[in-house]
């Protein structure tokens, strides 16, 4: 049955299809894909408890180093709310062998993909790392499990403390940033584990001591508490005695108590309302939900699916396509180990009474518990769910990645395999069992939320905790045996050898006979095949006259077609491309017009077949154009009450002003007077400027020239231009330096202040920025930079702050961006415009900061472009700023040539020429810009 439902996307693209077109192979069944996802692995416990998983890759050299700590929020007992995350922060400030932070040997070796979470359950760390430097990356991750105390201060907690302060302020101050506490603390009772937020209560951290502290490691953070994953190029018999010499010494901890985390027996709806700065009502609602192991835990995610998740879901057709009661719907489920919620949220139209769109939601919820989704639903959402692990398995590491995959199966299953129990429950998966989850958990219980525009009650968020039932009490530690051979950790960081190169597939180039470029390049890793259309256009394209006319356009190119498969209607286009696995894209950066498609392998040719229907034959249906265009104008409403959104729409004028091709806009998302004033005409026009002979395609992935080209000459080679050659001005100067000057927007009651600083480069992404690339690293580039370390580590006033030069055709921007608490906004203008002086005169960039620049980006090369999709965006940029192929292999040499004194001349901006942008409370804040003595322009927030 399985087949022949899949069978369904091919046979109904080649019913359309004219009989010209040839015929298309069916697409793959579900349930062979899922045979196909394989990672092998081997495994080992120390005697200490420790559980290692090994996976085999050899694609690049580069090993995935994933430790995963069980315990999370739900371990904290009442009054150490946050404890756990505040720990992740301490866990990076140096140990007994390691007394600096641990980012700075990352950032030598070239790490990638390094960094640490905190959640309910648990709390992970993980880097990727060159192959030569794995021994290191152990060294560091055995020295803070076992000789962390040594080196925990009170300085370093109290500094961390206040980071973690920063990060809370900076998440609250977005708009709906209270909500999430809100549910929490309604859907589960006081005493429950997952009552409260994982980033913690600031009470309870505020009382936090030093003992607290120590207390808190030496409970939860022994190895026989912890997941050690290592996927890459590494085998099982290169890793053990790696793992035994680091981490063989170190003692087992006590068995830690767990909480009970029974599921809340809800049976009546709840309700509560909120107000914050937003730009429209927001409805939430939210079940509690069975842990992730449960039968229904898979079912119940494809119920939300079809229900909210996506543009072919339930709510989305209804209130937003069809009914225009809403500008946007969402939903999904977030499964825990022992629970879980699942939740709705929409977003209102704006004029329309939220109690006439809970009502519809009421009726929707209700039919479709009692009907039930249809079968091509239940298979089109298991494809797509499918279809992204197998994407996100190209990586061996990271936020996701094979390492991911084992490491959570070990944790939460006792079976690092275990993602193939859940890849095969969604193939298993029918309309029965999804229905029957759906009435298990979402027909009562429910908790409501509705956040209305108005002012934000200024208190925090604390609902009431109470203390937490214990489920497994603690034991002592047993002791154990040691094994391996103990490093000497007294001599210092082991070595890391010599960087390991960048190699990169051959890249081929043929041209279709439309004219159109043809860039390939072959990846094996995944069986997927990325296809990227590249126009020289890009924000700066856009109607001066309507801006927002390209967002417009590109976001009405599925949603209708009229090309060689027939007439085809935005939400027959969405399920077709479920059936297949596929995405598209298009969207605009500041030079380059860009429409993308991901396709599996098996179903390739069906899956361009639509791509090539969609860019080529787009219908404009007036009706979507409309209801594209309320979406706009609402997402500019909410720009509006986003400290972000206010600051990045005010940046390119201050910048470049108005007459130049960056001035209007960084994200082409318009002005409400150019979106109102846009017709089908302007977007017919505009598509009619996407000149195929002038475009490059770039395909890299798991297939070949030989067999990708005809395809695409099918399917796109007959696309004929529709507009007059234009060639876009390279020549445009950059605009003159601007006075030092403060754009002020009021942000009433916000608990932070939002800093953003730039100014114009005189040098494009075209010249030879690679001195300059180095000097920004040192200042504000990197994890460990001087404004990041100054503002976040040694002042403790922010969560981060970066600085970044974006390569462009033209004269590129440079930003910097630093959101501060509210009572530091003055005092932190004036250490960055320090930094930036001295940068330039006493304290210019030290030798040692450029080597350590200079060895991240060498040494980094191979995890940087580990994807198919890392690897099509650096082809795509060779081509915009004229870069050769080689440009990548012989970036290790010129970066070596570079000197210090290149480095210390390099253009980095003036403080006497940045244009800063402050977003906060005036209140709070106005006096303390005025000290500076800078010139100030307020700007209501609007």
């Amino acid at each position: 049955m399985k087949t022949r439902l899949f069978g369904l996307a091919a046979a109904f693209l080649l019913a359309l299809a004219p009989a010209r077109a040839a015929p298309l192979p069916p697409a793959a069944p579900l349930a062979e894909l899922v045979e196909q996802v394989s990672i092998p692995y081997e495994q080992f416990t120390l005697p200490n408890g420790l559980r290692v998983v090994v996976h085999t890759d050899r694609k690049a050299p580069l090993v995935s180093v994933g430790v995963w700590y069980h315990v999370g929020s739900k371990d904290e007992p009442l009054g150490k709310a946050g404890y756990a995350h505040l720990f992740e922060h301490l866990m990076f400030y140096g140990s007994k062998h390691n007394p600096q932070e641990h980012f700075k040997p990352l950032e030598a070796i070239g790490a990638t993909d390094f960094n640490g979470t905190t959640s309910f359950d648990r709390t992970n760390y993980f880097q990727t790392v060159p192959t030569p430097a794995l021994p290191l990356a152990l060294f560091l991750e055995s020295d803070r499990m076992g000789w962390l105390l040594p080196a925990l201060t009170q300085q370093k907690l109290d500094a961390q403390r206040a980071v973690v302060f920063n990060e809370k302020k900076q998440n609250d101050n977005q708009p709906y940033g209270l909500v999430f506490y809100e549910l929490l603390g309604k859907l589960f009772p006081p005493d429950h584990p997952y009552s409260a937020s994982s980033i913690g209560r600031v009470p309870d951290l505020e009382k936090a001591s030093l003992d607290d502290a120590r207390a808190w490691f030496s409970t939860n953070y022994g190895p026989n508490n912890t997941v050690l994953v290592l996927a890459g190029d590494i085998d099982m018999a290169t890793a053990r005695p790696l793992v035994e010499n680091a981490f063989g010494q170190i003692p087992a901890g006590p068995t830690l108590a767990r909480f009970a985390a029974p599921l809340p027996e809800r049976t009546a709806t709840t309700r509560s309302t909120m107000h914050d700065k937003v730009a429209t009502a927001r409805l939430v609602r939210g079940w509690a939900i069975p842990g992730q192991n449960h039968s229904d835990t898979v079912p119940l995610s494809i119920a939300m699916a079809t229900l909210a998740g996506g543009a072919t879901s339930k709510l989305n057709e209804a209130l937003v396509r069809t009914e225009k009661l809403s500008v946007g719907v969402s939903g999904g489920l977030l499964s825990l180990e022992e629970g879980g919620f699942a939740t709705l949220s929409i977003d209102v139209r704006p004029g329309v009474d939220p109690a006439i769109v809970e009502a519809r939601v009421d009726a929707l919820l209700a039919e479709y518990l009692k009907t039930g989704p249809s079968t091509d639903d239940v298979e089109r959402v298991a494809m797509r769910a499918v279809s992204g692990t197998i994407r996100g398995l190209e990586k061996v590491g990271g936020f996701g990645g094979k390492g991911v995959a084992l490491a959570e199966g070990a944790l939460y299953a006792n079976d690092p395999g275990d993602y193939r129990r859940e890849l095969a429950a969604y193939a298993s998966a029918t309309p029965a069992s999804v229905q029957a989850a759906a009435q298990r958990w979402l027909a009562k219980g429910d908790h409501r939320i509705t956040i209305l525009p108005g002012e934000r009650n200024p208190r925090e968020v604390l609902l009431e905790q109470q203390p937490r039932k214990i489920a497994v009490p603690a034991r002592p530690a047993a002791k154990t045996a040691m094994v391996g051979v103990p490093l000497n950790r007294a001599a210092g960081l082991p070595a890391i050898g010599e960087a390991t190169r960048l190699v990169l597939p051959k890249v081929e180039r043929a041209r279709l006979s439309n004219g159109m470029k043809l860039v390939f390049a072959p990846s094996r890793a995944v069986p997927v095949v990325r296809f990227l259309i590249s126009f020289d256009m890009g924000i700066a394209s856009d109607s001066r006259q309507k801006p927002g006319t390209q967002l417009i356009m590109l976001s009405l190119l599925d949603e209708g077609s009229n090309g060689r498969l027939g007439p085809l209607a935005g939400p027959e286009i969405a399920r077709t491309l479920e059936r297949l696995g596929a995405s598209v894209s298009a969207n605009a950066g500041l030079d380059r017009t860009r429409l993308g498609l991901t396709a599996l392998k098996p179903n390739m040719e069906p899956s361009l077949a639509l791509f090539a229907d969609l860019i080529r034959s787009p219908t404009f249906d007036a009706e979507q154009f409309e209801r594209i265009r309320v979406q706009a104008l609402t997402a500019l409403e909410a720009d509006a009450t986003d400290p972000q959104g206010l600051a990045y729409r005010a940046l390119p004028g201050l910048l470049y002003g108005a007459n130049h091709p960056y001035g209007q806009s960084f994200t082409g998302s318009g002005t409400p007077a150019g979106l109102k004033s846009l017709t089908v005409a302007d977007l017919r026009a505009f598509h009619a400027r996407l000149r195929p002979e002038d475009a490059t395609i770039f395909v890299v992935g798991d297939t070949s020239l030989a067999e990708v080209q005809p395809l695409l000459e099918a399917h796109l080679g007959s696309w004929k231009s529709q507009s007059p050659t234009k060639q876009r001005n390279r020549d445009i100067p950059p605009p003159a330096p601007t006075k030092e000057r403060i754009l002020f927007i009021d942000r009433p009651g916000a608990p932070q202040s939002l800093i953003v600083a730039g100014a114009v480069s005189p040098l494009t992404g075209r010249d030879d920025g690679l001195a300059l690339s180095l000097a920004n690293d040192v200042f504000g580039g990197s994890v460990t930079s001087r404004v990041g370390g100054e503002l976040r580590e040694r002042r403790n006033w922010s969560y981060g702050a970066s600085s970044s030069l974006a390569p462009t055709s033209l004269a590129m921007p440079f930003i910097l961006n630093a959101p501060v608490q509210s009572d530091r906004t003055g005092d932190s203008i004036a250490v960055i415009r320090a930094l930036l002086a001295g940068f330039r005169s006493n304290q210019p960039p030290m030798p040692a900061e450029i080597n350590m620049a200079r060895a991240n980006q060498i040494r980094s090369l191979p995890g940087d472009f580990e994807t198919a999709g890392a690897l099509l965006g650096s082809l795509e940029r060779n081509l915009s700023l004229g870069r050769p192929d080689t440009y990548l292999e012989t970036l290790p040499e010129r970066l070596g040539l570079i000197t210090a004194s290149e480095v210390s001349t390099a253009p980095m901006p003036a403080p006497e020429n940045l244009n800063w942008i402050v977003v906060g409370d005036r209140e709070t804040v106005m006096p303390q810009l005025r000290s500076l003595g800078l010139p100030i322009t307020e700007q209501p927030a609007q």
